[in-house]
């Protein structure tokens, strides 16, 4: 009994790790996504979502007006 409440113990463990890991990646990739869309000239950048196809979707600022981007992981940018 002891051995499976340990093993039970080290599943959920992992588990949680696993998520933090997954959490820290995708704040990472948010940030960096981020500085590239800066160094092309949008500001306010928000809302930046990651897609199920590894794309970055959000809103930001450019020349004054708002626009939709997305950005792929190869590092091209479109904007609508």
């Amino acid at each position: 009994m002891t051995r499976l409440v340990f093993a039970a113990a080290l599943v959920l463990m992992s588990a949680s790790a696993f998520a933090q890991t997954r959490g820290q990646a995708a704040a990472a990739g948010a940030a960096g996504v981020t500085a590239r869309l800066q160094s092309q000239g949008y500001r306010d950048i928000h809302d930046l979502r990651r897609t199920p196809d590894g794309k970055w979707t959000g809103k930001a600022i450019r020349n004054g007006a708002p626009v939709t981007v997305t950005s792929d992981p190869a590092g091209t940018t479109i904007a609508r």
